[in-house]
């Protein structure tokens, strides 16, 4: 038998299926998109579900893959396992044919056996197989193609050769292959007592999707019946490659390799197992990562962490001083980056996490060991460690509780688990009370009751844009409902997980639609509730949507992109104005909309134009770079002190995403943005597309508004300013290189026009010598001038009083217009020897008195006030005269 490698096996597997007419897919991410049950894929056929169950149709028939899979938490979890067995991983590649209604029984076992037995070459009188019991049609094809006996073909009474998918829905037999690893290792045959030995070991597993369940009672046969196939690479490795430990083909062992040469250390007796832990550990973190999952406290990045911190764990017990696990990154890379492009494309960015959470996770193991060793000295072997204790190195030292069940393994000690479960009931009480006190708006208690319920929202939105997930609650002003079915009404729609951003740090939510087996949704937004509830804000459009229902919930992409370009413009206009403006300059709030961008600043004057320009250039060089826009996790206070600009009124957990953009570094040897941000960004800085300031203005003392438009938004304002300006150059018959000389022209042409017409309003109502003498009355010795104008702008009459009363002696000049609101402008003029006795405010406020005005006043010379009533009008004249016997 041939010892291929564990590439060339996974090669020669999908090219026999490929020269059999199967389509080559691609494995899909780990984070399943279209089933909400699963914490990540974790077999070949999760891709096709929705294949098998009909709801959704492809360009082929037949299909074989070799599918990345995680079991690391949920109700698939080997993780307590791993290192100490020969074939339990957290990671593991499976290899899979699949037929949609295309062959059945026959040809799927022909397949099997002419792969195994003449591709891969395996003896004969090393394999036996089981079938479901009453599976007498597969019974007769293994016959047919393998001819063997009965006593090789084993019926399992049980439904472990029984699939289904769920209580209802697609389900059949299963037939599987077992290997003899020889009757040197303990084990029996399936179905016997001793079937739990390691001696014959399942190959291959064969789902004949033949039924579908319809209730408990009724199970009728499917009309298009299908194949599901799976067999664990590592498995057939170890057969094909002679070995009977998953851990000892050449996959493993290079890196094991890899991890003795870094340590020193050969991987012999009890420290074979955190070597094992280690090489199987790195490919789950690794693979994890690049498809969007970061290390966290909750969901599927707290299964990541508790991966990552049990591989540092080994690594320490090894004796590894520094960072260890992101060394053997390149080794991995080296043998699936082939496989697996999304390695090598995100090489930097797992090496940067993994290094990043190793540092931190050091920081903290030491005293939290030391914690563990003192609790421990006086627990007998087989006693129980406190839940307080676990509770703690939990909450203060970063263990996860499994990882604290690892170490006390090899002591015989449990973990009081109820013990650990209530100190985590009290810390939710806690931060129920902190978050009631510390300032921030008011939050209904259904929150706080939702969150203790159901935890925090998985939100996919890094890596996916749309996904499968399960609806947990359904909210109209604030009371739960089971189900909505009145259209146009709005709703709060909370799901497992999502998508869907929820506003936070300036960047708007998405919408987007939501849709299940009886209603389309709308989402209008996307809300955020105690930090980490996603909250959908709604509106049912057609159907009924009920509590528990499995949804499909994708985003507006379109939407999505816009928003990213505006925030990553954002990043890049804060480094921008750091480097232009000064270091003073502090982001005051933010606001990223799909088409625009708000940017708050401190800083003390207005910008100029030509700093504007200088700004918007700048920003678009940065663009034009085309640099990858990387993010990395650490702690907040390492990315404090590695330049990172934190957001104002940001509220920061203890794990930070770090934003960086720009390819040129600075000289200070870091990107040239380096943000804490939660948001969504471009890939790469090009993808912004341009950069246009649209206004810049004051808000507040010492605080500047700065308000932009990228990518389609900024060419939209373009054209919309080429369309105002073509319109302009038709009007004005001129080409528009002439345009300013043009302009300049004609604002000349109107000022002297303007001049000549306020000249003119001027003249008609100024008087000449003859006028005055012919409109003089005598009061006394005072020549008295009084003119009634209708309508008459107030400005223009003081102008022709300041002309008049230089055209005599002892005059006084009053001037009444009225105007159609009724209002009565009243000006008043006297000439320069009078002022010793008169004064012009003095009569301007006895007239606005006597016309219902409040009086007023005004200078010696010319003043001017109002009035309301014009039914005095008429006698107006003669009370002036009175006035100024008076005076």
């Amino acid at each position: 038998m041939f010892k291929p490698t564990t590439a060339e096996i996974r090669k020669l597997f999908l090219d026999y299926f490929i020269k059999n007419n199967h389509t080559h897919v691609a494995a899909s991410p780990l984070i399943p998109h279209n089933d909400p049950s699963l914490m990540f894929v974790n077999s070949g056929m999760v891709q096709f579900k929705n294949v098998f169950t009909g709801q959704e149709n492809r360009s082929y028939t037949r299909a074989t893959s070799s599918q990345k899979s995680v079991r690391a938490g949920g109700k698939h979890n080997d993780l307590d396992n791993v290192g100490y067995t020969a074939r339990h991983h957290t990671f593991f590649e499976m290899l899979g044919n699949f037929s949609f209604g295309d062959y059945f029984k026959e040809e799927a076992i022909y397949y099997a056996w002419q792969l195994l037995t003449k591709e891969f070459g395996l003896k004969k009188d090393k394999l036996y197989v089981t079938i479901y019991h009453t599976d007498d049609e597969a019974a007769h094809y293994w016959q047919k193609i393998s001819g063997f006996n009965d006593d090789r073909i084993i019926r399992i009474n049980t439904t472990d050769n029984f699939w289904s998918m769920g209580d209802t829905g697609p389900c059949g037999p299963c037939s599987e292959i077992f290997y003899d690893h020889g009757e040197h290792i303990k084990g029996g045959l399936p179905g016997t007592a001793e079937a739990d030995g390691d001696r014959y070991i399942e190959i291959w597993n064969m789902v004949f999707m033949q039924f579908e369940q319809i209730d408990q009672n009724t199970r009728i046969e499917l009309p298009k019946k299908s194949i599901d196939t799976g067999m664990g690479l590592e498995r057939i490795a170890a057969v094909l490659q002679n070995v009977h430990d998953n851990y000892d083909i050449d996959l493993f062992q290079e890196i094991i390799e890899s991890i003795e040469q870094l340590v020193s250390v050969k991987a012999h007796g009890d420290d074979r197992f955190s070597f094992r832990v280690i090489a199987d550990h790195l490919r789950s973190c690794a693979f994890l990562i690049a498809d969007g999952v970061m290390p966290s406290n909750e969901g599927r990045g707290y299964v990541l962490r508790r991966i990552m911190r049990r591989s540092m764990r080994h690594a320490h017990l090894l004796g590894a001083i520094d960072p260890l696990i992101y060394k053997l990154l390149p080794k991995l890379i080296s043998l699936m980056g082939e496989a697996y492009p999304e390695l090598k494309r995100a090489e930097n960015f797992i090496s940067d996490i993994l290094y990043e959470e190793e540092i931190r996770f050091k920081a903290t193991l030491e005293r939290g060991l030391k914690l563990l060793d003192d609790e421990t000295l006086s627990i007998n072997t087989g006693g129980t460690l406190s839940g307080e204790v676990a509770f703690k190195l939990y909450d203060t030292y970063g263990f996860p509780l499994d990882l604290t069940e690892d170490i006390l393994k090899k002591k015989a000690i449990a973990v009081d688990l109820a013990g650990f479960n209530n100190k985590m009931q009290e810390q939710k009480q806690r931060a129920r009370a902190a978050w009631s006190g510390s300032g921030e708006d008011k939050i209904d208690n259904i929150w706080f009751d939702l969150k203790s319920e159901f935890g925090s929202t998985e939100f996919l939105g890094y890596a996916f844009d749309n996904a499968s997930a399960k609806i947990i609650a359904l909210l109209q002003e604030n009371i739960l409902l089971d189900s909505i079915n009145e259209s146009n009404q709005k709703f709060i729609l909370l799901t497992n997980q999502t998508p869907f951003y929820a506003e936070s740090g300036g960047q708007l939510g998405d919408i987007g639609l939501i849709e299940s087996a009886t209603a389309k949704v709308k989402v209008l937004n996307t809300v955020k509730y105690l930090g980490s509830i996603h909250a959908h804000i709604c509106v049912l459009e057609e159907g009924k949507i009920n509590i528990g229902d499995i949804v499909k919930l994708s985003i507006d992409k379109i939407y999505r992109k816009n928003l990213r370009a505006h925030h990553s413009a954002t990043h890049i206009l804060h480094a921008v104005l750091h480097e232009l403006i000064g270091k003073h300059v502090t982001q005051k709030g933010s606001l990223v909309a799909h088409n625009r961008l708000r940017f708050d600043i401190s800083h003390p004057k207005a910008l100029t134009q030509e700093q504007i320009e200088q700004i918007e250039d700048r920003v678009n060089e940065i663009i034009i770079e085309n640099s990858t826009v990387n993010t990395v996790l650490m702690s907040t206070d390492q990315a404090i002190n590695a330049g990172a600009m934190a957001l104002f009124g940001e509220k920061y957990d203890d794990e930070v995403r770090v934003v960086s953009m720009g390819g040129n570094i600075n000289h200070e040897g870091r990107a040239y943005s380096l943000e804490l941000c939660g948001g969504l960004h471009v890939a790469r800085t090009g993808d912004i597309g341009a950069f246009k300031i649209v206004a810049e203005s004051a808000i507040a003392a010492g605080v500047r508004r700065i308000e932009a438009v990228c990518g389609k938004f900024a060419l939209e304002l373009a054209r919309q300013n080429e369309h105002t300006i073509n319109l302009i150059s038709s009007q004005l018959k001129t080409p528009k290189t002439e345009l300013i000389a043009k302009i300049n022209a004609l604002n000349l042409v109107h000022k002297q026009l303007e001049q000549e017409l306020l000249e003119f309003k001027i003249s008609a109502l100024d008087l000449t010598q003859e006028e005055i003498t012919a409109q003089t009355t005598l009061v006394k010795d005072i020549r008295l001038i009084y003119r009634l104008v209708q309508n008459v702008d107030a400005k223009l009459i003081r102008l022709a009083l300041e002309r008049i009363i230089v055209k005599g002696e002892n005059l006084v000049v009053v001037y009444i217009s009225s105007n159609t609101d009724d209002k009565i402008a009243i000006t008043v003029a006297i000439s320069k020897e009078l002022s010793t006795k008169l004064h012009a405010g003095n009569i301007a406020k006895e007239i606005s008195i006597f016309l219902g005005g409040n009086g007023g006043g005004g200078q010696a010379g010319i003043a001017q006030a109002g009035g309301i009533d014009t039914s005095k009008l008429p006698v107006l004249k003669e009370k002036i005269v009175e006035i100024l016997k008076i005076l």
